[in-house]
């Protein structure tokens, strides 16, 4: 096995060019468990630890520009007033020592359907762009089209993850996780949703109940007509029951969960419409006092 140690990002992506093969390794909390249960045996490691401006991340104002190695540990610390939906699906990731060392470019590079952070970012809206490099240039590509199928995304073999921009929050936003236990778990099941009121919209994202990340596509739209119908994004009034229900109801009918040694995938639809139901109320009771307090 080859080891390939660049220390700059030219020199990874000349790299990755030669060894287009080669497995990308930055926290390694992702691949270091497939190596060492023997489940992948990659011809090339590609370490990425010394390119330091993957590590760093920048606002705009509008956008964040969040660098693929930001550790979780800083997105929580750094960044939970652009990012709150990111941040809070950060909590949730692994041990301390994971959230010290992982960040979201290995989540997106190994696409599982039960990376914590796929929620929070399809969520965030659909102008969150991960930014792909090669010797040949660099592409956004849009979120929506990131994820192609189980475990695979839409990178070429020459590309490396850069960063990922995402959309300075301009609503609440919250994540919800169900796992076996509190800490240390992969979901069991997850869900992302963000209020976007600056342009009457909503976000949502699907984790572990999919053969991909996704999003539900007829809740964010039903919402968005209830909001936009009823003038509820200018008053803040209560939603209703009925409506909540509806929503999740919705999420749950966006899913196509299969059953593991997690769960079955009856309880991954019925928790999924438990968290829509949740997350939308905490959203959008911050959003009324909002409106309230602006008045």
């Amino acid at each position: 096995m080859e080891f390939l140690r660049p220390a700059t990002w030219d020199e990874a992506l000349a790299a990755k060019a030669e060894y287009p093969t080669a497995l990308p390794i930055a926290g390694g909390t992702d691949v270091m468990v497939e190596l060492n249960f023997d489940v992948h045996r990659p011809s090339a490691i590609l370490d990425l630890n010394r390119v330091t401006e993957l590590t760093e991340w920048t606002n705009d104002g509008s956008v964040v520009r969040l660098g693929a190695s930001v550790p979780y540990a800083r997105i929580i610390s750094e960044l939970a007033g652009p990012l709150p939906g990111l941040a809070l699906a950060a909590h949730t990731v692994g041990s301390p020592q994971i959230r010290n060392r992982g960040g979201v470019g290995g989540n997106l590079g190994g696409a599982s359907p039960a990376g914590d952070a796929h929620p929070a970012l399809l969520a965030a809206g659909r102008d969150v762009f991960v930014e792909a490099a090669s010797v040949r240039g660099t592409r956004l590509i849009p979120i929506d089209e990131f994820y192609v199928g189980v475990k695979r995304n839409s990178l070429e073999a020459d590309e490396l993850i850069r960063a990922v921009r995402i959309p300075v929050a301009d609503g609440p936003q919250q994540f919800s996780k169900i796992g076996t236990r509190n800490a240390m778990v992969i979901a069991v099941c997850a869900f992302g949703f963000a209020l976007h009121p600056k342009n009457g919209t909503v976000g949502t994202g699907i984790g572990s109940a999919a053969p991909t990340p996704r999003r539900a596509v007829e809740a964010e739209e039903y919402l968005q007509g209830v909001l936009a119908e009823r003038g509820l994004w200018e008053s803040g009034e209560l939603l209703g029951t009925e409506v909540v229900q509806r929503f999740g109801e919705l999420v749950k009918a966006a899913a196509s969960p299969i059953d593991d040694v997690r769960g079955t995938a009856d309880y991954r639809r019925h928790s999924l419409a438990v968290m829509a139901r949740r997350t939308l109320t905490w959203c959008w009771n911050d959003y009324s006092k909002q409106i309230r307090s602006a008045a």
